[in-house]
């Protein structure tokens, strides 16, 4: 088999890069290892309008399970900040039936699917790309200009082409239960000790059944989250104790040193294309993933997959979202190593009308930095503002 452009791994990431690689005028075809797209699932499925719209989705009933507005940020005092976006501003979907609607949308970009087809060796050049492949147990070879790596965290093309992997990862996990929201509309957050180096996290379905779960640095996840079910005030007194779904996961956080090489990109997961202040990946995934077909396709044209050719895919999602990756990633880590009770006395800060207004107007879950900046206004620079104040300056 021979093609333009190869793509290996078929989530979101993977489906949106062969499409736009397809209708820039390439021959392309998409891998995955797994017998069905968008299974075994690793991800909450809150998605923010905008990634939803940057994946050239509309809402629809067949994916959207619940509209989200706002959340509820709990200290460990168990004191809630609530933020009120007044509208929609986040959507909880079914991730399989969301990944499978991409999916499909590149089939009908014209984009070649194969299940079941494992990559497990690559010889890369500046030329031609020979892509080893287990198809269903049967050994095969894939000749391509560019091969796009889109097999998430722990990216074997990304490995195997010296680009090494994501350093920081966080584990996650989560169960659906029994669990009365005290509004349908909002996401409750747990920063704080209960998720030591992330936040811990209920993303209602409908009133009586929510996501419940947590992200972690910290080994054995799955304490931390039994811990958070039966000791967390808000949540043991709501969950009843049902499950109905369990989900494991890996979150990478920051992106990698160098996202190209000869007849090889990589995106989304596999290049830690990921907000670091939420774990959300499918708003960067998408935007990289767009400019990583159309380079790949363009490249591949003219029979140049050469670095040389390739770099512009760097240059360009760089430009568009790096600023805001890397910023991201400072905030992540000004928050998580936070005390308990300095992050109590940060969202304490924060809980009065006109710090409320500022977040509300300029609250953004995929440009936090925004928000931030906006932080540093004199009007909001108060004495009790004084960690707002660090916050925003770690990120300027």
């Amino acid at each position: 088999m021979k093609y333009d452009v190869v793509v290996v791994g078929a989530g979101p990431a993977g489906s949106i890069a062969s499409r736009y690689a397809a209708l820039n005028g390439a021959s392309v075809l998409l891998i995955e290892e797994h017998q069905s797209i968008g299974s075994p699932v690793g991800c909450t499925g809150l998605l923010s309008t905008r990634a939803v719209s940057e994946c050239d989705l509309e809402p629809s009933d067949d994916f959207v399970l619940n509209n989200v507005k706002g959340a509820f940020i709990y200290s460990t005092d168990g004191i809630p900040l609530q933020i009120d976006g007044g509208q929609t501003k986040a959507y909880v979907v079914s991730r399989k039936t969301f990944d499978r609607k991409l999916a499909q949308t590149a089939v009908e970009s014209g984009v070649d699917i194969l299940l079941r087809t494992k990559a497990v060796g690559i010889e890369n050049s500046s030329s031609i790309q020979k892509l080893h492949v287990l198809k269903e147990g049967v050994k095969q070879t894939i000749k391509a200009h560019v091969v796009i790596g889109a097999d998430g965290i722990r990216s074997n093309i990304s490995k195997m082409v010296g680009l090494g992997n994501v350093e920081k990862i966080v584990s996650g996990i989560q169960v659906d239960g029994v669990y009365e929201s005290k509004n349908s509309e909002f996401v409750e957050l747990f920063p704080g000790s209960y998720a030591p180096g992330f936040f811990a996290w209920t993303v209602p379905l409908s009133k009586s059944i929510s996501r419940i779960g947590l992200g972690t640095t910290e080994p054995d996840a799955v304490k931390y989250l039994n811990h958070l079910i039966k000791s967390n005030p808000e949540i043991s007194e709501r969950y009843q104790g049902s499950m109905m779904d369990f989900v494991v996961g890996a979150i990478p956080l920051g992106t990698l040193d160098k996202t190209f090489t000869d007849g090889v990109i990589v995106v989304g997961d596999a290049a830690g294309q990921v907000k670091p202040t939420s774990g959300g990946g499918i708003y960067p995934g998408a935007v990289c993933a767009k400019i990583a077909g159309e380079v790949a396709a363009k490249s591949a044209l003219k029979a140049d997959p050469s670095k040389n050719s390739l770099v512009e895919y760097e240059k360009r999602w760089k430009s568009n979202i790096g600023k805001e990756l890397d910023t991201g990633m400072k905030i992540h880590e000004f928050i998580t190593n936070l005390k308990d009770e300095q992050l109590n006395d940060l969202l304490h800060s924060m809980n009065n009308p006109k710090i409320l207004d500022t977040i509300t107007k300029y609250g953004d879950m995929d440009h936090p930095s925004i928000l931030v900046k906006k932080m540093m206004h004199p009007s909001n620079l108060k004495p009790g503002l004084k960690i707002c104040w660090s916050l925003a300056k770690t990120v300027i």
